[in-house]
């Protein structure tokens, strides 16, 4: 009984804390960004940037804390730890819940560069968070559908002009490169509509990962293969998580080379563009089994 009375507390607690201090780093990052546009030098912007991204790192700092904020954390991280914070990484990871953003973040604080999403183009206008991502150089992506394009033919590939502008700023800056790519987070509904192979997963999305490494894979030190696990629970990873209930985090980070394979021309190069989609379905194959035993561990210990 008295656990159940606790949860409304640490929902306010918990709440709180992300929304002032989400907002808080938010508005500074926007005020650092100014400069940004009243000076339209390269230089000067690199450096605004650069300390826009140190500014942001306070950020991953306070999602980690949120995770034990009010009640106790366990992190079952598995794989290769020989990360820098003055490299360039790629990471291709499942998407479960908007939890793995704050997952993410407690990795990237304390062993890699900070990462950059690529966004909705929706999310813009959320106030304080939209101008802060715009400021950090977050890609914005517009998704049009078939119908769309094959009636506005001019606006075929924007989205890969708008992946390549912002991957040239990532150039300056030691970055990781956050790609979801399944494109939308799992639900049990959109599993079962797709109908696809894998067990957990979605099926992957490969012309947003293939365009990233094409405009920066020589630059990036590795592709980080992240697979994400949450214990399962009657509520959302969400509830759990901003009620205190979410105890455990299983994650598996898996180093992969990039090879001269990876990089070439997803859109005029058809063999490439085969080539790309077999091998990142088979990394969702490894993948899916790695997320099978993971969620074997976590139902074992609830």
């Amino acid at each position: 009984m008295l656990t159940t009375l606790l949860i409304p507390i640490r929902l306010i607690l918990n709440f709180s804390f992300a929304a002032l201090t989400t907002g808080l780093i938010a508005f500074v990052i926007i005020v650092i960004g100014l400069p940004k546009l009243l000076l339209p030098f390269a230089p000067v912007q690199r450096w605004f940037s650069s300390l826009a991204n140190s500014v942001f790192r306070l950020w991953g700092y306070a999602m980690s804390l949120l995770f034990r904020l009010t009640q106790p954390m366990r992190w079952h991280i598995e794989g290769d730890h020989q990360l820098h914070r003055d490299r360039w990484y790629m990471i291709i990871v499942n998407h479960r819940s908007w939890v793995d953003i704050p997952v993410l973040m407690h990795l990237a604080c304390r062993y890699m560069p900070m990462p950059r999403f690529f966004l909705k183009q929706e999310l813009i206008w959320l106030p304080l968070i939209g101008l802060g991502c715009w400021t950090l150089d977050m890609p914005f992506m517009k998704r049009y559908s078939r119908e769309f394009l094959a009636k506005n033919p001019h606006l075929q590939g924007k989205d890969i002009a708008t992946t390549q502008q912002k991957c040239e700023k990532f150039r300056h800056i030691p970055t990781t490169v956050i790609n979801f790519c399944e494109g939308t987070r799992f639900t049990r509904e959109k599993h079962a509509k797709k109908g696809n192979e894998f067990k957990h997963l979605l099926m992957p999305k490969a012309g947003g990962t293939a365009f990233t490494l094409q405009t920066m894979g020589k630059q990036f030190d590795a592709i980080l293969d992240i697979t994400i696990v949450y214990p399962p629970g009657p509520r959302t990873v969400v509830w759990q998580f901003l009620t205190g209930q979410l105890r455990e985090v299983y994650v598996k980070v898996e180093t992969l080379p990039i090879t001269p394979d990876l990089i070439g021309d997803y859109l005029q190069d058809e063999a490439f563009k085969q080539n790309f989609q077999s091998w990142l379905n088979s990394r969702w194959v490894a993948k899916d089994k790695t997320y099978d035993e993971l969620l074997q561990r976590a139902t074992a210990r609830h």
